[in-house]
């Protein structure tokens, strides 16, 4: 299996998880320029950009800790032009989403930790 359809694998977890939570999913995958959005969702007073990390164990290190400051920054800029497009009032945060997913596609358990406000 190649990274991409493991990574839309992933993604497809983590909206699930997102929506049986209540979320509303407003964009997958917003591209431009600066950089990628994996989900936008709302929910109550809030807009959740959302970065979604796939590992299959936290044995390196959690998979949070792979949205660095730079990818951050990216993830920021992307919003803002995304914000910038959208008439919404909703106070934006931005959200981790971990799966630890042993066996790839063929896990069984997976596990799901969500971040909200990852960036503070």
């Amino acid at each position: 299996m190649d990274k991409k359809t493991l990574g839309s694998w992933g993604e497809d977890k983590a909206a699930n998880y997102l929506r049986r939570r209540g979320y509303k999913i407003l964009e997958r995958n917003f591209s431009c320029r600066f950089g990628e959005i994996d989900i936008i969702a709302s929910k109550g007073g809030y807009l959740a950009f959302v970065e979604v990390k796939l590992r299959k164990d936290a044995a390196f290190a959690q998979a949070r800790e792979f949205v660095d400051i730079a990818k951050q920054k990216r993830i920021i800029t992307a919003a803002e032009l995304w914000l910038s497009r959208h008439d919404l009032d909703l106070q934006p945060r931005f959200d981790v989403i971990e799966l630890y997913a042993p066996d790839g596609m063929k896990s069984r358990r997976i596990e799901i930790n969500c971040i909200e406000d990852a960036f503070n």
